[in-house]
């Protein structure tokens, strides 16, 4: 524990040089840009180094994978954005961390985003996209990267995991029912979390291609994707999970002015992996069983405020139960009291159906809801440092885990 702590002070003092040479993080951006003077083609080599520590209420919340009270997460993420000419736009990710989640496994290297746009008119009435890149439902994507969120961790819906499995599906209601809330039909073992998906798995960066555009006030986009918003990392390469059970998702967007967007989502894929075949009932496959998602999303901007909000209704067509649906949520506000200082607020929630239970009805998760409190301070353009507390409470009698405090500081460059 002494020893992780002496990492993170470290590393804030390293930054906190940083932060006196904004010079020299002029000079390195500058050194790594590459621009023909005659605007046919650029290219950006640009980062963020994030420096997070977790203090733990055990059990570790949402996607955090550590038995341990403080966790020390290093992050390192290297953009790539290459424009060529009007028409052709290339972006890659590569991020050296501990996982793609928070954890304390060992250092590991990743791309995690690539893809290729190409915009064949001299307005964005329309692109073409292919490759491994986010996913366009929902707000939440345009703004997670460190830099812009406002927050350390993602909201509710993108992170807290159900009772549903892709490896395997249950065996009988009472199976999922087991699966679904931890803590309430057992002792609380959560030895099996990395199995349960979320709604969506963070940013979802899965494969495939897209068509999107704007139109006037309009924007529009549609996707095809080899995984389902709620598939862990491991699915998202083409090379893990191939194109045989794809994923259709989209989303419809009106900006009315420049305060106000709002979005209406779809999206509707399998969920189960091909190693889940055997688990299924006779003459059933894959693709029979779907995540379906229905999505609305909101943004208002005035003055020092923003405002987000996002609405997912959820269906996992689950073998021999049927329809187990979920509702969640989440109200997000940020104020910059300052050019340098802002705060931010977040209210999520979750809300599970219920499913047949021997005759009767049973919830087959857990609610929660969880309040998020941040506040942050950007030292110089390339210099940021935020610190949050959350609270968290499931519809359980004995809590675990309802407390985290994240401490998380940005170099960018």
């Amino acid at each position: 524990m002494r020893r992780k702590i002496d990492i993170f002070s470290a590393a804030v003092g390293l930054v906190l040089v940083l932060e006196t040479r904004a010079d020299l993080l002029d000079r390195v951006n500058d050194a790594l840009s590459i621009r023909d003077p005659q605007n046919r083609f650029q290219l950006q080599l640009s980062g963020l180094i994030d420096f997070e520590g977790y203090f733990i209420d055990q059990r570790a919340p949402a996607l955090i994978e550590t038995d341990d009270s403080f966790l020390f997460n290093p992050r390192v993420s290297l953009f790539l954005d290459a424009q060529f000419a009007q028409h052709l736009y290339f972006f890659a990710q590569a991020r050296l961390d501990r996982g793609f989640d928070p954890s304390d496994q060992g250092a590991q290297v990743r791309l995690d985003e690539y893809f290729l746009r190409y915009t064949p008119l001299e307005h964005p009435w329309i692109s073409f996209q292919v490759g491994k890149f986010a996913t366009v439902v929902g707000n939440w994507t345009s703004r997670h990267f460190s830099w812009d969120n406002p927050f350390i961790n993602a909201p509710l819906p993108y992170e807290h995991v159900t009772g549903i499995w892709d490896s395997a599906a249950p065996y009988d209601v009472g199976t999922l029912l087991y699966w679904g809330h931890v803590g309430k039909y057992d002792s609380g073992d959560y030895s099996d979390k990395y199995l349960r998906l979320p709604i969506i798995w963070g940013p979802s960066y899965a494969s495939g291609f897209a068509v999107l555009g704007t139109i006037d006030k309009f924007d529009y986009a549609v996707e095809v994707k080899n995984s389902a918003l709620a598939s862990r990392p491991e699915s998202w390469d083409i090379t893990n999970v191939g194109f045989e059970n794809p994923t259709v998702s989209s989303r419809v967007g009106f900006r009315p002015n420049e305060m106000w967007n709002f979005g209406f989502s779809t999206s509707a894929g399998p969920y189960l992996l091909s190693q889940a075949a055997a688990t299924l009932t006779p003459r059933r496959e894959i693709d029979d069983y779907r995540e379906l998602v229905l999505g609305q999303d909101v943004s208002f901007a005035w003055h020092h405020w923003q405002v987000w909000a996002e609405f997912y209704e959820t269906r996992f067509e689950v073998p021999r139960i049927g329809n187990a649906d979920i509702f969640a949520y989440y109200l997000e506000t940020k104020y910059k009291f300052t050019p340098q200082l802002f705060g931010a607020l977040r209210w999520n929630q979750q809300l599970f159906a219920t499913v047949p239970d021997a005759g009767a009805r049973g919830q087959w998760g857990n609610d929660t809801w969880r309040v998020d409190a941040a506040v942050g301070y950007r030292f110089t353009n390339y210099l940021q440092g935020k610190l949050q507390y959350s609270f968290t409470h499931e519809d359980i009698e004995i809590q675990q885990g309802e407390q985290l405090i994240a401490a998380q500081l940005t170099v960018k460059f």
